[in-house]
């Protein structure tokens, strides 16, 4: 793909939150005040924050599940926000922290039910929504699992059927809510980078949700640092995660290091008498 037909498709994919505002109806105070952020095609836009701060209320309400009380969400130039639930997954996938199912489904069957946006609850599928099912499974590297019941694997595991099933809703926006939050340090990166590889070769838009900022600055595009329900900072990656921003948002004082030219954030401990 050329460098224009690539900018194109990213302005023509790109998501664009607008001044959300979003309060539950007994508490006392909101949880979002004014987010705003854009997010490309082919990109990797992370949001970071401390638990608590208002990262799934965003997601929720990007993906329907709840109404913000203002705001827009605009997706090719257009609003989402009174999108129906098929409409809306047609356009967002979502990949959540982890996932029970009530019966259990083979990993294949768990993958195929990202086909129910296109095809609906109760129709059976065609070769062509097998196929694609198949092809999302052998794209993340799984087939070994598919006839495994998914309540039978590991978290690490789960997680992958999880992404294969949202690749096979075929949305043009995927929404990964905090990921790797379950998982071992294997498993964040072996599921963190298949995440960006599918980004790039699939030219989605992608947004994703985390709290560790290490994991941020390896694998994102471009992070937006929220807390208490605003954005404190947006941009590259090396920009926004600084010591300065990180010690304001989660309260401890932490420094920013190269260890074999890669950046690692770590507490202050020396210094404190700790190590």
């Amino acid at each position: 793909m050329s460098h224009e037909k690539r900018r194109e498709r990213e302005l023509g994919q790109m998501i664009e939150i607008k001044d959300i505002h979003f309060q539950h109806p007994s508490a006392k105070k909101p949880v979002l005040n004014g987010i705003s952020l854009t997010a490309a095609a082919g990109k990797l836009t992370t949001i970071l924050g401390p638990n608590g701060c208002g990262k799934t209320t965003l997601f929720k309400c990007i993906a329907g599940l709840w109404k913000p009380e203002k705001g827009d969400i605009v997706f090719e130039g257009g609003s989402i926000l009174d999108y129906g639930h098929d409409r809306r997954a047609k356009v967002i996938a979502v990949v959540p922290q982890e996932h029970e199912p009530p019966f259990p489904y083979s990993v294949f069957d768990a993958v195929l039910m990202g086909r129910v946006a296109h095809i609906g609850m109760f129709t059976t599928p065609s070769k062509k929504d097998i196929a694609k099912a198949e092809a999302s499974i052998e794209e993340v590297g799984i087939g070994h699992l598919k006839s495994r019941a998914y309540t039978k694997i590991s978290g690490g595991e789960r997680q992958l059927v999880l992404v294969a099933r949202a690749l096979t809703q075929e949305s043009p926006v995927m929404l990964f809510d905090e990921p790797t939050s379950h998982l071992d340090f294997k498993n964040q990166v072996v599921v963190l980078m298949k995440v960006k590889e599918i980004i790039l070769q699939r030219q989605v838009t992608a947004l994703m949700t985390i709290h560790d900022p290490n994991l941020a600055m390896l694998f994102s595009d471009s992070v937006v640092l929220v807390n208490e329900g605003s954005v404190v900072s947006q941009g590259g990656a090396h920009d926004v995660i600084s010591e300065a921003n990180l010690g304001a948002v989660y309260g401890i004082e932490v420094e920013i290091v190269s260890v074999n030219g890669t950046r690692v954030v770590t507490p202050k401990l020396k210094s404190k008498g700790l190590i």
